[in-house]
């Protein structure tokens, strides 16, 4: 199902020159082990390399190695090939004895206009043994650099400190100290981890809009094209300082159509943030440049439209779904590029049942791989298996955190989906 305008893809990409994917010849064969894109599929060491992965923000916070294993020993036997989890973790200097109190990894801190890097134990070694656990088990891992949202030190805390009070999210595109930063934590990371096969590939930001937890500005507006630019440009600086992983946008997938669809709610005709570019993204050109070596999209219809989906409504949760996975099918045919369905998730569990099979089921029809919002585990054992991590993120009782969307191996006939 769709609104009122319905899909006219063909002409609503008339917009969008012909997409020309880079295959530069110049650029050297990777090492053995990390996966490549040809064309429309991953590939590892020469061969097709399609995938259902996860998603697991909170592994790099666990304060147990054992508890790290037992994670990956369970993806490994479910199937999981990927890992998608934060190279990111940043505090405010106020907040760094209460994270030394309770065990919070950190990755930054935020004193003045200039971080300050934690390598230490409950730093960055904590996310080494992410990716050297990872190896261990055969599992790549899609590194996400920073956050478009507040959770767990995103970018607004660059905004914060070097821009100051008062300015609006999209600053963040534009201001070139805090482009500075962000690049300077990039080779940060780029530079420990770029030699190793366990990295599946770079992701620029995750979720980036141009709004977050601050408002949106004028200099980011349908048309503007600010994110776009900001995608192309981080992605070359990583190019320049790894030739061989890939590199994404780690966006929602949204569109920047001319003609969007739209949709009635409370008696007004509404034009669809999906498709009308004030998200920001346009992922019809974004996956287009030439170091965006694959395109990434989220799908959360029951938290996007609310006001849709309610009892005796007509709107179909399932359908929205296969419509908009449709779309960036499309969209990454005509690029000649792979696609990952990256984050995914439903409440209630005959609507995971239901929804999930059918979605499940048109992303490998197509061969693009995805990932489920989220990985759950059951047994942990730091802190007798119960912890405050931060925000309302806990572990209960041996599980992982669950927003609602956990999925865990006790729950079988939604485990079976993805396994």
């Amino acid at each position: 199902m769709r609104f009122i305008s319905i899909l006219a893809t063909l002409g609503l990409i008339a917009s969008v020159k012909a997409a020309t994917v880079d295959t530069d010849s110049r650029k050297p064969a990777p090492p053995p082990g990390f996966v490549t894109s040809r064309g429309t599929q991953f590939e590892l060491d020469g061969k097709p390399f399609n995938f259902v992965g996860a998603n697991s923000y909170w592994l790099p916070l666990l304060t147990s190695q054992a508890d790290v294993e037992a994670t990956f020993q369970t993806m490994k036997a479910a199937g999981v090939k990927v890992l998608r989890t934060w190279g990111f973790n940043a505090l405010n200097g106020s907040e760094v004895a209460g994270a030394l109190q309770s065990g919070l990894t950190y990755y930054q801190v935020w004193n003045s206009s200039e971080w300050v890097l934690n390598d230490g134990p409950q730093g960055l070694q904590r996310l080494d043994s992410v990716i050297q656990t990872a190896e261990k088990y055969d599992i790549k891992v899609l590194l996400a650099f920073t956050n478009n949202w507040v959770g767990y030190g995103g970018m607004e805390l660059y905004i914060n400190w070097i821009a100051g009070g008062g300015q609006t999210h999209d600053v963040f595109y534009t201001d070139p100290r805090i482009i500075a930063s962000y690049q300077k934590y990039v080779r940060t990371i780029v530079e420990r981890y770029k030699d190793s096969p366990a990295i599946f590939a770079w992701e620029l930001m995750n979720e980036a809009r141009c709004l977050g937890d601050l408002a949106a500005g004028p200099a980011c507006v349908p048309g503007s094209g600010l994110l776009p630019k900001w995608y192309k440009e981080q992605s070359d600086f990583v190019r320049s300082l790894d030739l061989h992983h890939m590199i994404t946008t780690g966006g929602e997938g949204h569109f920047s159509w001319s003609n969007p669809p739209k949709y009635w709610t409370n008696g007004s005709l509404v034009s669809d943030y999906n498709f009308n570019g004030e998200a920001g993204e346009n992922f019809d050109l974004d996956i287009t440049f030439p170091n965006i070596d694959f395109g990434t999209y989220h799908l959360y219809p029951q938290t996007w439209y609310p006001e849709l989906d309610f009892p005796g409504s007509n709107f179909s949760v399932k359908q929205w779904g296969l419509d908009w996975i449709n779309d960036h099918i499309a969209s990454a045919n005509r690029a000649g590029k792979p696609l990952l369905l990256e984050e995914f998730g439903v409440t209630g569990l005959s609507n995971k049942t239901s929804v999930y099979t059918a979605w499940v089921n048109r992303a490998l029809e197509t061969k693009h791989a995805i990932m489920p919002w989220q990985f759950g585990q059951l047994g942990l054992t730091e802190s007798g298996g119960n912890r405050v991590i931060k925000y309302a993120d806990a572990l209960i009782d041996g599980a992982s955190p669950n927003d609602g969307f956990a999925i865990y191996r006790n729950q079988t006939v939604v485990w079976d989906i993805f396994t």
